[in-house]
């Protein structure tokens, strides 16, 4: 079965959306309507803008919600075999995307976390072409301007600006025109927000934007769910890392930096999840495409196919768990 996903082919991608129904349906069973919070201003309008189209109706905003996620874990694949993360071209990330998003419901309603998502992908694709471009400065700002807009959306998502920082001094040599033009993007969404704000008269909504907070079990009663939720995040992780060990070992300098950027943006992600409200029940969902990525080694260690089917049917019982828990 884990040789079905392994595989290059283009229907796969009908098995991934097949799969991807199944472990959404409880959110398309139960869909939930967003609902606007302070501070979160450019989010509430997208709200707002939706209503025209879709009014009150759950369904419709969680069915956007699944199609969303199921394309994020296209774009991984397209990510990793463009950059070449991985010894061979294969949807894994996308399986383990698509597996890790199913273990807490709230991930698979419509929320501005999706969204910064794709900004963060965007910009993390973006990063690992700037060792192979004619046009540097036309890429270093568009992933600058790609973060500073996830940043507008949440304010601890300024802590991304730290991944810049490290995309500019492991992917190309110092610079100052360079670093200028990361600047430039980087400050260029917030500039033109804050004229169209000042043109409506709602410059005010800048005050609200700064937020933080203390998020690890936003919305969760069941103390022996989180155990085992983050018990088993744990191993898949492990498992990953361990993976990744052996499979990075064999491939060249461009490649290796490439995860270590990964590395930083797990990180970063972690920290930005801790730091964000309770009120956001999404925000851990912001480290699951780089968690994802590090736990697709596990599935694709060809020395040891014994250990990579164990993890593969591992992955499946827990993803089983956490639907049945949360039934």
């Amino acid at each position: 079965m884990l040789q079905l996903f392994r595989n290059n082919s283009p229907f796969t991608v009908i098995v991934l959306f097949i799969f991807a129904l199944i472990v959404k349906f409880q959110a398309l069973l139960h869909p939930v309507v967003p609902v606007m919070m302070g501070g979160h201003f450019l989010f509430n309008y997208i709200i707002r803008v939706l209503y025209f189209v879709f009014r009150n109706g759950a369904f419709a905003y969680s069915l956007l919600a699944v199609i969303l996620i199921f394309l994020q874990s296209l774009y991984l694949k397209t990510i990793s075999t463009r950059h070449k993360l991985f010894p061979r071209y294969t949807y894994i990330p996308s399986f383990v995307y698509l597996l890790v998003t199913s273990v807490y419901p709230p991930f698979n309603s419509f929320s501005e976390t999706i969204l910064i998502n794709w900004l963060l992908l965007g910009a993390v694709d973006i990063m690992f072409g700037f060792t192979q471009t004619p046009q540097p400065r036309k890429l270093i700002f568009n992933a600058s301007f790609l973060l500073s807009m996830a940043a507008l959306f949440q304010f601890n998502m300024l802590a991304y600006f730290f991944l810049l920082l490290t995309g500019m001094v492991m992917f190309r040599s110092f610079n100052i025109g360079e670093w200028s033009v990361a600047l430039m993007g980087y400050s260029t969404p917030p500039y033109f927000l804050a004229c169209i704000l000042f043109l409506f008269d709602r410059i005010r909504l800048f005050s609200e934007w700064p937020q933080l907070g203390f998020n690890l079990s936003s919305g969760v009663t069941s103390v022996f769910y989180i155990i085992v939720t983050l018990a088993g995040l744990f191993i898949l992780l492990a498992s990953g890392i361990y993976a990744m060990q052996q499979n990075v070992a064999m491939s060249n300098i461009y490649i290796r930096r490439d995860w270590i950027a990964i590395s930083f943006y797990l990180i970063i992600s972690v920290f930005v999840a801790l730091l964000t409200a309770s009120e956001v029940k999404t925000a851990w969902l912001v480290t699951m495409p780089a968690l994802s990525i590090v736990i697709s080694h596990a599935l694709l260690l060809e020395k040891n196919q014994r250990f990579s089917n164990f993890i593969f049917y591992f992955s499946l019982v827990f993803l089983v768990f956490c639907l049945l828990a949360n039934k």
